[in-house]
């Protein structure tokens, strides 16, 4: 039996182990380029693999739970184990990730409780959750004839709580449900997150995150560690060999070989996981979102993260430069030619059906009736979008309506025309309509729920409540009685596009064309607004022409050998014709950018 131990060093049977890991999350990338990813981790000269666990992908719906497919984690161990690399596995209720409201699931903002934190009705959530996802882990651990060699307990807790009795809730319902394996903490390097975000008065094992200044960062560990009296090896649990990227900002970019320097830095003192090691994509509605003060700052589709593998898996600079500094200065770890997959482009696709959202409604969603809005939690929808509809008459020439309290995004339209659009600054503000004296108008507002912030202490904020949270003001009054559309356009199945079409409405177009041989591709929509994309029932994720993106990465999993159909659906009115499938994303030059 195999065994792993944390003593003044790593050991593995009782030698010394330096960890050499690289992040591949098995939610980010579809199940058929598992191996693929890992293989050329392996290919690297690198021992391990780590990921996180997203609590909403596997509980979507309050006790629904899922661990199929793409989210089949004990096969992803297993690719993993065949290939020969170890695994670090962080199932921590919160992950952050740059994942949707940090991998908590939405429906837990329905619940009387303070999440992330000791409250018991939290806590028995989380032991419900891990009463179905560690029983198909414990089997996998290291001792166990698997290859898990650690697992976390909860992530960068020191920036957001120093709540010991709720971490030490959570290493409880780890053990008593047979982890045994060793287990951690990660935070930022610096003493007060670690005195925060720690359990070192319990033994319990301390990495750090950080992404530079290895020798200075990990002196800040040492530091803490002689404060307490510990001798551990120091680990960077997260270096970030990129960064993620948000709409309407620059793609962050960082220099292949002040990398491989840096990531030398890290080794010459303790080991190392790379963040990430392949990215991967946002797919469907599971883009996290960034808070800068007041302001909500969404995170695009791509996971691309200027990693080490590329959005599709495939070895960029920086994989070499850092396969060459192993090379160098750590030879005794075997290495081998990584594997790339191929990309193709198909032009001039047509358009060969359209319809508008407002013609199709009935046939994607039932209405719930209430005198006031709700929440989109409130109705029991977690992501997409919602449409809130009622009547009014006109009681003057001009009068200003005002959205109150409403998130993420506004789209107003009086009898099916556009008369404004708001996002989370204007929200609130007036928008003023002329309409005819005493006649009867019908107010449909779309609202898109663009991702709930994964990070810092907005988890509490009621912002984080989707949908319209107050109400809808015409003149100095709210409007009553409400019909509200659940759409979480998780598939497509159900568009009748039977029915009409309106320029300048929200509108889904499909597009038909034949493959001979499915390859990795990319879908241009750089002349498209904003809106979600399908590939064969498969949902790509959001598309905004602000970008910096302006593409969505389609696997070739997600294609067919004969006849293939995208389906858009756009809500700015804009479309084209004729689209295109690329071989390389489309990106867009942002100013203070160098691509």
């Amino acid at each position: 039996m195999a065994r792993f131990e944390i003593k003044d060093d790593f050991y593995l049977d009782g030698k010394p182990f330096k960890i050499l890991s690289g992040a591949i999350h098995y939610f980010r990338v579809p199940a058929e380029d598992w191996h693929h990813s890992l293989y050329n981790l392996k290919a690297l000269g690198f021992n391990t693999v780590e990921t996180y666990v997203a609590w909403n992908m596997h509980e979507p719906a309050e006790g629904n739970f899922n661990f199929e497919g793409n989210l089949d984690l004990e096969r992803f161990l297993q690719t993993a184990q065949d290939l020969g690399l170890y695994a670090i596995v962080r199932p921590s209720p919160f992950i952050c990730a740059e994942w949707e409201f940090g991998g908590l699931p939405a429906w837990l903002l329905t619940k009387d409780m303070r999440i992330r934190s000791s409250d018991p009705a939290f806590i028995d959530m989380v032991g419900r959750y891990y009463d179905q996802l560690l029983p198909r882990l414990v089997p996998r651990l290291l001792e166990n004839g698997g290859n898990i060699l650690m697992m976390q307990v909860e992530n960068e807790y020191g920036s957001y709580g120093e709540d010991k009795t709720y971490l030490r809730e959570i290493r409880r319902l780890m053990e008593e449900r047979a982890v045994t394996c060793p287990l951690f903490t990660s935070d930022g390097p610096w003493r007060a997150t670690l005195k925060a975000g720690t359990l070192i008065e319990d033994d319990l094992f301390v990495t750090g995150n950080f992404g530079s200044k290895a020798a200075y960062n990990f002196s800040q560990m040492q530091e803490f560690f002689d404060e307490h009296g510990k001798k551990w090896p120091l680990m960077c649990m997260e270096f970030w060999d990129g960064w993620f990227n948000r709409w309407k900002e620059p793609i962050i970019k960082r220099e292949p070989e002040e990398l491989a320097e840096a990531v030398h830095e890290v080794l010459e003192q303790g080991s190392i996981n790379l963040y990430m090691f392949h990215g991967g994509t946002n797919f469907g509605f599971m883009n996290g979102c960034s808070a800068r003060g007041t302001i909500d700052l969404p995170q695009v589709t791509s996971y691309d993260y200027d990693a080490l593998l590329d959005e599709a898996g495939n070895p960029t600079a920086k994989y070499f430069a850092v396969k060459e500094m192993m090379a160098t200065y750590y030879p005794e770890y075997p290495q081998s030619e990584p594997l790339y997959k191929e990309s193709m482009e198909v032009e001039n696709i047509p358009l060969v059906e359209k319809v508008s959202l407002f013609e199709t409604l009935d046939s994607l969603s039932s209405p719930i009736e209430s005198l006031y809005p709700k929440k989109m939690e409130e109705l029991g929808q977690g992501y997409g979008y919602l449409l809130y509809r009622t009547e009014a008459s006109w009681d003057a020439d001009e009068e200003r309506i005002r959205i109150i309290d409403g998130r993420d995004r506004a789209q107003l339209f009086i009898d099916g025309k556009r008369v404004a659009t708001q996002y989370q600054t204007e929200i609130g503000e007036d928008i003023l309509y002329q309409g005819k004296k005493k006649a009867l108008s019908r107010f449909d507002i779309l609202i898109e729920n663009m991702g709930r912030v994964n990070y810092g202490h907005k988890f509490l904020a009621d912002t984080q409540r989707k949908g319209i949270r107050t109400g809808v003001c015409k003149d100095l009054h709210f409007l009553l009685n409400w019909k509200q559309y659940l759409l979480p356009l998780d598939n497509p199945e159900n568009i009748d596009f039977s029915k009409g079409w309106t320029e300048g409405q929200p509108a889904f177009y499909a597009y038909d064309f034949e493959v001979e041989a499915p390859k990795d591709t990319y879908l241009d929509l750089s002349e498209f607004g904003k809106g979600i994309a399908y590939i064969n029932g498969h949902h790509l994720g959001r598309f905004w022409n602000v970008g910096p993106t302006l593409s969505l990465y389609i696997p070739h999993s997600y294609l067919k050998e004969g006849a293939n159909r995208i389906i858009i659906f756009e809500t700015e009115g804009e479309y084209k014709e004729k689209i295109h499938l690329t071989c390389k994303p489309t990106l867009k030059l942002i100013k203070g950018e160098n691509l």
